[in-house]
């Protein structure tokens, strides 16, 4: 045995006690005679002293050498109450340099002042910090409670695989070439999508699996390349029976990590989301909703609002209880551009009457109804979009996002989940100019829609449904189709032929054949999850060995070439594309 106890167990309840510690050298105060070494693992942080006899031993010591150390724990005259093992030290009798280590690249330290380059070139050294290997740690600790709790509601554990058949997704797949079979590719999954489908039309009922899922995408902020996904489905099942499922994991959770037990998460349609907070992932943390303001300009000779509504688009208007600054108006009137918005309007309301960008083209009777409408008292901002309503509410609700960031009106502690449902059923593509499942063509419509899906798309809603948490989409999913006619509506209506569809989902539709249990499922993004949960908005903070925005491993430096040898294996040739 290399130690006997952690260098984050021992309190002052084990004074006089002989042990053994293994660890790395976080810091070192050698005084002359004594001499000082804070031994760090990722338990936590022990101090080592080394009196005048034993203080030679540390003479070559250096930050990150690993070291075994042997003694006796004693108690400190004074306490360092910043550390929990900070009323005891370990008076050394013995030390081993186990390994050696060269100076470190970047500081190893709570807080460093490494580049993200540095930290991801050596990953290894960054885990070392308390704030990563934190991270990963909740990430165990939540997927032990998922596993947990759906064992306990009796799901099975099931792997799909890796490499499968390329279908589309939404996003371009990661192709794997075949050696075996000249010219053709295995893709790496996106998502289990067909195959829990086909574990539930082979009977398994309940399913789940941690799944790692693949996507060849432009990465942010809260995406990766490969990313993990909590994969549920259940057969027999409707909405109401996966909210509960869903709800009770997210409880455990919550009680687990953060000691909260007050959860809430109240039904929002995508079309009132949209409406009311310009998003299908609204932030419920703070109020501020979007208003519609069509009908109290209905008569107005504003040249801009007058253009809005005899076009069909939106007025929509958010009330601020404070006065914005010229500054700040101007500032957000360029913000809102990013969103295909032209401009910005503005009204104050201070000492019972108007004031700003549109004040001079309002009538009495838009004055009275302003004032009813938004309950004006004064000291309020009112801000306008008007423009085609996707624009305005997007604009808009982005706006209100970032309103409720400057002005400090998110509680940072809050945790406010909402479940978004009845998405459209398709989405019009402006580069394909066409329509295209907004979820995946496996997702059931409306009953009530299900006569729109050939002659009226764009009024068409499916029972596709999100779970939002502060402004994240945490999972997506929806009752699937188990109907073949209806399956087979579904691809008429994206213009898939029979011929087409059978080239890519052949092996799926056949099994339709067989007898299809009416299901629906949830795919969890885990890195949002665990994101929120530690209260960073950077994913790569939450996984081990993250990619760069470019999807780049710098560690590894991979993507990386291969040797002609491996490409002629697999009947491929490089071909730069032209320029």
């Amino acid at each position: 045995m290399l130690r006997t106890n952690t260098c984050g167990e021992l309190r002052k309840s084990d004074a006089g006690k002989e042990v053994t510690l293994c660890g790395w050298v976080a810091k070192k105060r050698n005084l002359g005679s004594i001499c000082f070494i804070d031994l760090r693992d990722r338990y936590g942080v022990t101090q080592l002293t080394f009196d005048e006899e034993h203080s030679p031993l540390t003479k070559d010591l250096r930050n990150e050498y690993v070291l075994q150390v042997k003694g006796v724990v004693n108690v400190k005259s004074e306490a360092n109450t910043k550390i929990p093992t900070g009323e005891i030290e370990i008076l050394v009798s013995d030390l081993k340099v186990l390994s050696k280590a060269k100076t470190p690249p970047m500081i190893i330290a709570d807080e460093t002042d490494a580049l993200e380059d540095t930290r991801l070139r050596y990953r290894y050294l960054d885990i070392r910090r308390a704030p990563i290997y934190k991270n990963l740690l909740l990430r165990d600790k939540v997927m032990v409670s998922f596993r947990e709790t759906l064992h306990g509601l009796g799901f099975t554990e099931v792997e799909t695989p890796i490499l499968s058949k390329s279908t589309p997704e939404g996003a371009r797949d990661y192709l794997v070439p075949s050696r075996l079979y000249e010219g053709k590719f295995y893709a790496l999954p996106q998502s289990p999508q067909i195959y829990k489908q086909l574990l539930m039309i082979g009977g398994m009922d309940r399913y789940f699996q941690i799944a790692r899922c693949f996507r060849d995408e432009d990465l942010r902020a809260d995406r990766q390349p490969e990313f993990t996904q909590i994969d549920i489905e259940m057969s027999f099942a409707e909405e109401e029976d996966i909210f509960a499922v869903v709800e009770n994991c997210m409880r455990n959770i919550f009680k687990q990590v953060k000691g909260i037990e007050d959860l809430s998460f109240p039904r929002i349609t995508y079309r009132e989301a949209m409406a009311s907070y310009g998003s299908d992932k609204p932030d419920l943390r703070f109020g501020y909703k979007l208003v519609d303001c069509n009908d109290l300009f209905a008569d107005t000779e504003f040249s801009v609002f007058r253009g809005t509504l005899d076009n069909g688009g939106k007025i929509k208007a958010l009330k601020l209880d404070q006065n914005l600054s010229r500054k700040e108006l101007d500032h957000y009137g360029e913000f809102i551009k990013i969103y295909g918005a032209k401009g910005l309007a503005n009204l104050k309301f201070n000492d019972g009457a108007f004031s700003g960008s549109i004040a001079k083209f309002l009538t009495p009777a838009e004055e009275a109804a302003l004032k009813e409408r938004f309950e004006l008292k004064g000291g309020e901002t009112i801000l306008f979009i008007a423009d085609e309503q996707s624009v305005a509410e997007t604009a808009l609700g982005a706006l209100r996002v970032k309103v409720g960031h400057d002005l400090k009106l998110i509680d940072e502690n809050k945790y406010c989940f909402a479940w978004i449902t009845e998405f459209p059923m398709y989405e019009w593509s402006k580069e394909r100019q066409r329509y295209e499942s907004a979820h995946h063509p496996f997702t059931a419509p409306k009953a009530e829609d299900v006569d729109k899906m050939l002659t009226d798309k764009g009024n068409c809603y499916s029972r596709a449904y999100d779970l939002v948490l502060n402004g994240y989409e945490l999972l997506s999913g929806s009752v699937r189709i188990h109907d073949q006619e209806m399956q087979a509506k579904v691809f008429e209506a994206l213009g898939l032929s029979p011929e087409k569809a059978k080239e890519r989902f052949g092996f799926f539709l056949e099994a339709f054949q067989y007898g299809t249990p009416p299901h629906c499922g949830v795919g969890i993004g885990l890195e949002r999850l665990i994101m929120i949960l530690c209260g960073t908005d950077n994913i790569k903070d939450v996984v081990a060995f993250p990619k760069t925005q470019s999807a780049m491993d710098l560690m590894a430096d991979a993507p990386s070439g291969v040797d002609q040898e491996q490409l002629d294996d697999l009947y491929l040739a490089i071909n730069p594309k032209k320029k």
